[in-house]
C-alpha cells in the first residue's frame, strides 16, 4: 500500500513496533518504536510523547537518507510508561 501511494508522488512514513517485519517489508521510510504491540503512541494522555512521535515521523519525509531508511525512536516503552505514571499521578493530584 505504501509503495502504491509513493508512486503517486505522496511521501509516506510507517510507524512500527515490529522491527523484524519492518526490515523484511522495507517500507520507503519507517520509524521504529521500541514500544509494546498496539502502543504506537506510547501511553494514554502523554501528549508530549505523542506529539514527538508524530513530528519525528513527519521529519523522516525530508530527513530519510535513502529508501528503506529505518529511524530508531530514542525513547523506550519503559521510559514512556514511567513518564505516563508521572502524568497519571499529576492528574490525580489536580483532581483532589
Amino acid at each position: 500500500m505504501q509503495r502504491a501511494v509513493e508512486k503517486r508522488g505522496i511521501p509516506t512514513v510507517s510507524l512500527s513496533v515490529a522491527l523484524d517485519v519492518t526490515e523484511h517489508l522495507k517500507p520507503p521510510r519507517a520509524v521504529f518504536l521500541s514500544f509494546m504491540m498496539g502502543h504506537l503512541f506510547g501511553v494514554p494522555f502523554h501528549r508530549e510523547l505523542q506529539r514527538e512521535i508524530v513530528l519525528t515521523a513527519l521529519n523522516r519525509i525530508t530527513e530519510a537518507a535513502q529508501s528503506g531508511d529505518i529511524f530508531f525512536f530514542p525513547k523506550t516503552s519503559a521510559q514512556a510508561r514511567k513518564e505516563g505514571k508521572e502524568i497519571e499521578q499529576e492528574t490525580a493530584r489536580k483532581l483532589v
